[in-house]
């Protein structure tokens, strides 16, 4: 079975909770990504995505430079260990609904990487129709925190 450590993007950069969205966006922008992991020293607490940004912050009427990511950041994360299976991470993303992953190191507990559907659809294609098929069916917003 293949390993995740093996096909995760690594060398992600992350974002601590105390910085402001603007921060967030620049950060994405400059690394052509749609997510973040959010780490408080080099623990992983959260996510921040474009998505979060503009439906939790710019929508709200929040200012950027007023707003921390930990305002914005989805929390609990779903994460994944490095050594965990291939299968075994798509089936959670498409029970979860979620795109990207961020992983963890098995021994330190650390954000060594985190791994996309892209990532997946290079090595796995047939799975991964099967995974994108569960992650994208319509689902409810969460707004219960914002109100």
């Amino acid at each position: 079975m293949q390993r995740i450590s093996e096909v995760m993007t690594r060398d992600v950069r992350s974002i601590a909770p105390r910085e402001n969205v603007r921060r967030a966006a620049e950060m994405m922008e400059q690394l052509n990504v749609g997510a973040l992991p959010v780490c408080d020293g080099k623990r992983l607490i959260g996510m921040i995505t474009d998505r979060d940004i503009t439906v939790r912050a710019t929508s709200a009427g929040r200012m950027p430079d007023q707003t921390s990511v930990a305002d914005v950041m989805t929390s609990p994360v779903q994460w994944c260990f490095d050594n965990q299976t291939v299968d075994e991470v798509m089936q959670r993303m498409g029970d979860t609904q979620i795109r990207r992953v961020p992983v963890v190191d098995h021994d330190t507990k650390e954000l060594v990487g985190i791994v996309s559907l892209g990532d997946l659809a290079t090595r796995h294609s047939a799975q991964v129709d099967r995974a994108l098929e569960e992650i994208s069916s319509p689902s409810q917003p969460d707004r219960s925190r914002f109100h």
